[in-house]
């Protein structure tokens, strides 16, 4: 039988990367996000390989996130891997210029949202007695950085839970990674700088950043580990990059 795989923030970047992935490796999907159009794009495209479902929610809505997870099929409801993908960065400046709503943002998506999600799917995995969950974390919740305080508090957070979940769930025989990928091309900073292309375009001159695909690798092989292996923390730089503010361009 095929595992089934929930993959939230799916329809773009890392979680797109990774759904397409699974896909090749046959690997069942439960795409989530928050743009429907999109969902069905990626879904249209890997329903040839897989069977594929999506849910239209916003993991920052707890509400939506508990209902929809749970009106899923009991067939649907068989979840091995959770993904924990979805997640944001808004603005860069200190502390006392900083917008909270930007805050709200962030700590509201990569943390509460990781939570409504896990606590969705946890009992799922509890039932059937093993599982894996993978949390995309960031260099960012290793080493922080000036300008960047909320954003790397909430990635710490991530830190810290997928060590939490560990601790509480191996004995279940679920399995928790945290992956801290570094400098990656998707639409991060597009998000992050607010639309503006020109200072997005900025963060990956000079070097060689990571893809997408390059962290779905690293997901694929922690998730086809043996079971007698856990790959519990994958930090992942580009080569010219060797911590979270040093990249080394030309």
């Amino acid at each position: 039988m095929s595992r089934i795989a929930l993959i939230t923030g799916a329809t773009s970047g890392i979680g797109k990367a990774t759904a397409e992935l699974f896909a090749d490796a046959g690997i069942d999907l439960i795409l989530c996000g928050r743009r429907q159009e999109k969902l069905d794009e990626i879904a249209e495209k890997l329903s040839s390989k897989v069977q594929v479902t999506t849910l239209l929610f916003d993991v920052r809505d707890k509400g939506a996130v508990l209902a929809m997870i749970n009106s899923l099929s009991d067939h649907w409801k068989n979840i091995d891997i959770l993904i924990n993908n979805a997640g944001n960065a808004h603005g860069l400046g200190s502390l006392d210029e900083g917008d909270p709503e930007d805050w709200d943002a962030m700590i509201d998506g990569n943390v509460k949202g990781l939570l409504y999600v896990s606590k969705a799917v946890i009992p799922l995995l509890l039932e059937k007695g093993k599982g894996h969950i993978v949390n995309i974390s960031s260099i960012a919740g290793k080493q922080t950085y000036a300008n960047g305080a909320v954003y790397c508090a909430s990635k710490a957070a991530v830190e810290v839970l997928s060590e939490g979940m560990r601790l509480e769930l191996t004995q279940h025989g679920i399995k928790v990674t945290n992956v801290a990928p570094g400098a990656v091309e998707t639409e991060f900073s597009l998000v992050r700088f607010k639309g503006d292309e020109s200072r997005a375009e900025k963060v990956y001159e000079g070097f060689d950043p990571l893809q997408a695909g390059d962290i779905a690798d690293a997901i694929l092989y922690a998730v086809n580990a043996p079971d007698r292996v856990t790959i519990a923390d994958i930090t992942i730089l580009a080569s010219a990059q060797s911590a979270a503010t040093t990249i080394y361009r030309k």
